[in-house]
Parts: C-alpha cells; structure tokens; sequence
C-alpha cells in the first residue's frame, strides 16, 4: 500500500524506504523484506538492471556479434567463454572471434553514446 502510494508521487522507490512497522514497532524498508540468506538482493537487482541495458544496446548488432558477446560475457546465464571456446563453436580463428568482438563492443558504445546524447538533448529541451 505505502508503495503504491509513492508510485503515485515519485517514479522511483528506493529500496531503503520505509514501508511500516514489524512486531516490535521498528520501521523496516522493502530490502528488509527481500533479504535473504543465500543472495544478496542489491546485488542480483543491479545486475539485472545493467542485463537489461545491454540487452537494449546489444540489438544493434549482427547475428555473429551477438554470438560473441552474449558467449564471451556469459550473458545468456551461462559461464563466460574465452575467445578460443568461441572460435572452436563457430569453427573460426581465435584472432577473428577478437576483432569481431571488439567490433561488436565498439557498435555497442556508439549506440549508448548517441542514446546518451539524445538523452540529454531531450531533458534540455523539456527545461527551456
């Protein structure tokens, strides 16, 4: 219910808000609710937010490339691959799985960077 309330009012909702009370009458937050023993909440929230940024900007690239990046960096939730693994999966030298990886980070940059831009022109424009 708190929750709902300050959607209302502001966009985010820290984690460390207070949401009421527990038994005792101490004010506990939404991470006292989430925390649990074998994961740390912020942790596995934050890097399913930055997940979510790269799957934004990974879209730019060719069929190949995402092959590299989503196997180089483990972001299909398997272990990371080293540059070798990937080339004997896709049957091409160590040497060419490099270039297309940094060709395929380099895309990825220009297009969070022409966002980033676009972004603040944006926000400018809104304020004058």
């Amino acid at each position: 219910m708190h929750l709902r309330t300050l959607k209302k009012t502001k966009k985010d909702v820290s984690l460390h808000d207070p949401i009421g009370q527990d038994k005792e009458g101490n004010e506990i937050s939404l991470i006292d609710v989430l925390k649990s023993d074998s994961d740390d909440v912020i942790d596995t929230i934050q890097l399913n937010m930055e997940l979510e940024k790269i799957q934004k900007y990974i879209s730019v690239l060719d069929e190949r490339e995402k092959e590299v990046i989503i196997g180089r960096f483990g972001l299909d939730t398997q272990k990371e691959k080293t540059q070798r693994e990937i080339a004997k999966e896709l049957g091409i030298s160590r040497s060419y799985v490099s270039r297309i990886e940094k060709r395929a980070l380099m895309k990825m940059f220009h297009e969070y960077y022409r966002a980033e831009k676009e972004k603040r022109s944006n926000e400018q424009q809104e304020e004058g």
